[in-house]
């Protein structure tokens, strides 16, 4: 069986680092990834708005160095988990847990300078 994601797209919003309890850092962010066709529906291209959880110093890395419009590439795999929230309903969540992430720009810089590419595990 084979688990294996990979995505290039551009981070929605600023990356806001937080801690667990015990102190492992960890990022939520969302990674907007233009689809290669359109619908017939759609007027523009139409957009997949994924959820990518990272962890540990990969997240305190993105944290520091990436920025909404940011442009990633993300490898990873799918976790799906679910929770009970406040009114007692079950949701359900799927996300990408990233393994590494390719820092290919920041959004301000695209067309002013060319941007070093750093990578972290």
């Amino acid at each position: 069986m084979m688990n294996h994601v990979t995505l290039v797209g551009r981070l929605t919003k600023d990356p806001e680092l937080r801690y667990t309890n015990d102190g492992r850092a960890f990022l939520n962010i969302i990674v907007a990834v233009n689809r290669h066709f359109r619908s017939k529906k759609s007027e523009g291209n139409d957009t997949d708005f994924i959820l990518c959880t990272i962890w540990n110093k990969t997240a305190e890395n993105t944290s520091k160095y990436c920025e909404k419009g940011s442009l990633v590439g993300i490898i990873g795999h799918l976790r799906t988990r679910s929770y009970e929230n406040q009114e007692g309903r079950k949701v359900y969540v799927t996300e990408v847990l990233v393994n590494s992430i390719r820092f290919l720009s920041r959004k301000q810089q695209e067309e002013q300078e060319e941007v070093p590419l750093l990578e972290f595990p």
